[in-house]
């Protein structure tokens, strides 16, 4: 057939495919279906051999898991019969005092320091169980991490994979829908070509479906892989809270244990002997600090160091004894509720702070607030509630001028407050380490208040308040807002001015908070006329500062900053309360003074004291408190008034009656006028 008659074909025959169209028409479709079924890979496939073994190695791994997780169950059974020993242990200190000869009294405290040398030894086993949990948690973890390493090569192969077959996938449909131009060819050479083609194009199907089996195998294998990493990391949160758990209570033994030498210690009094050689040398070995082996403990459950996250001692250097060992038996309660409630109350509070987004005054802010703000949300909720307060006094460079103005003239205060710095927190290390930089910058925070508000200027107790805001806000202008906030804002007016009149006023408010809330007490410490406003009068001035252990103290000033002075009262009460039963023993008033310097700071389950406050003190309407504020300082104005009053009498009667000298007797102005 020639061209000429080719062009002349009958339209109807022109509407007819020629077999070589409709080849290509086939191919093209094929070319689609198959690019559009290429992403679906669902359909699983059998393992191969080595992917068997691996699974069946992870089931082995988590036997032996279970294993340990029966062994950690048996150790815990150990620790309640150390709770019954320590039980009886009671019950022999009881028998001891209730002795009526020596010889008794001395076989009890022999029996005793068996049972001592018994605990201690219990107390290395489980120590030397928490090890062995802990090098078991890290060896979980390495192959946690191998795991996830080989999940990624196989999702890096799968990837690469899936992109080479996208490509070509790509290239062949764009072949053949967009051909190149080419001169017609001759008929052998045109069926050449289309042979060629047809065989590339199974080429290309072998290895898209080679490409498709293996992509489907690899992604049955990331699936099983997936689920067999997961079910590992559930069993190692799950060992890690067991830890957490066992090294709580393994605190709380440990707090019991000195508790009891401390009792013995009590019931023995100076008594000499071999006993009481042992038993203080027990003693000296439980307040020793071993620093570099609470470093080297587990990173994972965070052990007991020798500051707080704020730079606070854990554990004071108390010169007496007594009061070291009651401070570390402090230390390892606050540590052992930390740890139970890490899971249980703060990490869900945590989340909540996470998901909350631009702050704003609302109920759920309230009662997030009287929770406790976490640390690393601390600084920008304290600046959203500083911010809150003060804004309408805020400038642009106010802070700066006020430091400008402070190098340029010296400000009268500017002595006491250099003073006060060195007694600034001697128990934190950002401000005794010579090297440290919170001094000056407390120096320049405090200096720039004086000049804000010359008429206050410098009052002792600000130095802590400012304090405060510079160890959680790090920044000395937010350091010093939360200052102004504090004293201009928040506190009553006069509180820290030279007559501390607010001051008082709220000590006579207190002392009738606490006749209504906790009546017996009062009654108690009434009858062996204890006051009250010798310890309590600091804790208001610098809103606890100094007086509660770190973490309880933050949240206390994280509902302070928000809901004012109404949250003082209610602390002051609840602290009060939670040692109301051990107040209510001490029947000497020397003795109560002495308990009442430190009994604040063995205070450590944050929770109870919490609820206390905030649920215990209730109803507690600030009506009341505006009320009971008005009616005693009426009262303390006039009683001033008053004094004010006889004082002027009395000057002026000594004016009248001249400067009267005995006779055969000089001043000291004559004696200094003779030669």
């Amino acid at each position: 057939m020639t061209r000429s008659q080719l062009h002349r074909k009958d339209p109807a025959d022109s509407l007819k495919p020629t077999p070589k169209s409709s080849l290509t028409a086939n191919l093209i479709q094929k070319a689609k279906r198959q690019s559009n079924t290429f992403p679906l890979f669902t359909e699983g496939l059998t393992r191969n051999r080595t992917a068997q073994e691996k699974v069946l190695a992870l089931e082995q791994q988590v036997l032996m898991l279970t294993k340990e997780l029966k062994a950690q169950k048996e150790l815990v059974k150990i620790l309640h019969k150390a709770l019954e020993a320590a039980q009886q242990e009671k019950r022999v200190s009881s028998a001891y005092l209730a002795a009526a000869e020596d010889k008794d009294r001395l076989e009890l405290v022999r029996h005793k320091v068996r049972q001592i040398a018994e605990l201690g030894r219990r107390v290395e086993a489980l120590e030397q169980e928490r090890e062995s949990l802990v090098q078991a948690a890290s060896l979980r973890e390495q192959e946690v991490q191998e795991l996830r390493q080989h999940v990624q090569l196989l999702m890096d192969k799968n990837e690469a994979k899936q992109q080479v077959i996208c490509k070509l996938s790509e290239k062949v449909t764009q072949d053949f829908m967009h051909p190149p131009c080419q001169p017609p060819a001759p008929p052998d050479a045109a069926d050449s070509d289309l042979l060629s083609q047809q065989e590339k194009m199974e080429h290309l199907k072998d290895d898209m479906e080679a490409y498709q089996t293996q992509n489907r195998f690899l992604n049955s294998e990331i699936h099983q892989v997936t689920k067999i990493w997961r079910k590992v990391a559930e069993k190692e949160k799950a060992l890690l809270m067991k830890c957490a758990y066992l090294q709580a209570k393994n605190c709380q033994v440990e707090s019991k244990y000195l508790a009891g030498l401390r009792r013995l210690q009590e019931a023995m009094g100076v008594e000499a002997g071999e006993c009481s050689e042992l038993l203080r040398q027990l003693i000296q070995e439980a307040l020793q600090w071993e620093a570099s082996e609470a470093s080297a403990d587990s990173v994972v459950l965070s052990p007991i160091s020798e500051y707080d996250e704020y730079g606070f001692l854990t554990v004071p250097n108390y010169e007496v004894e007594d009061l070291r060992l009651l401070a570390k038996i402090q230390v390892l309660e606050v540590h052992s509720h930390h740890l139970l409630a890490h899971e249980a109350v703060e990490q869900p509070l945590r989340e909540r702070w996470a998901a909350l987004g631009e702050l704003a005054p609302s109920p759920e802010i309230k009662q997030l607030l009287r929770a406790g703000v976490p640390r690393e949300h601390r600084p920008r909720v304290w600046k959203w509630l500083v911010r809150l307060r003060v804004q309408h006094l805020q400038g642009p460079g106010r802070y700066q001028e006020l430091l400008s103005r402070g190098q340029a003239c010296k400000h009268p205060a500017a002595r006491q407050i250099e003073l006060d710095l060195n007694r600034t927190f001697p128990s934190n290390k950002h401000f005794t380490y010579p090297a440290s930089s919170f001094p000056d910058r407390l120096h320049r925070v405090l200096l720039a208040f004086s000049w804000q508000n010359p008429a206050i200027g410098y009052c002792q107790g600000l130095n802590r308040l400012a304090a405060i805001a510079l160890l959680v806000l790090d920044e000395e202008e937010s350091a010093f807002w939360c200052l102004v906030a504090i004293v201009e804002t928040i506190m009553p007016a006069d509180y820290y001015s030279k007559t501390l009149l607010a001051s008082q006023v709220d000590q006579r408010v207190l002392q009738d908070l606490l006749s209504e809330k906790l009546p017996k007490l009062m009654a108690h410490l009434g009858q062996r006329r204890v006051d009250l406003s010798f310890i309590t009068f600091n804790w208001l001035l610098v809103v606890f500062a100094d007086s509660l252990i770190s973490n309880i103290l933050l949240q206390v000033w994280d509902a302070f900053l928000y809901e004012g002075t109404k949250v003082v009262f209610r602390y002051a009460l609840a602290i009060f309360k939670y040692n109301e039963e051990e107040i209510l023993k001490l029947q000497d008033g020397l003795e109560i003074y002495q308990y009442l310097r430190f009994f604040t700071k063995t205070i450590c389950d944050s929770r109870k004291l919490m609820n206390i406050a905030f649920n215990d003190m209730n109803p507690f309407p600030k009506k009341q408190l505006r009320q009971l504020r008005m009616a005693h300082r009426e009262r303390l104005e006039a009683e001033l008034h008053e004094l004010e009053q006889l004082k002027a009498k009395y000057l002026e009667t000594r004016a009248a009656q001249g400067p009267a000298v005995p006779e055969g007797c000089t001043s000291e102005d004559e004696g200094e006028a003779e030669p």
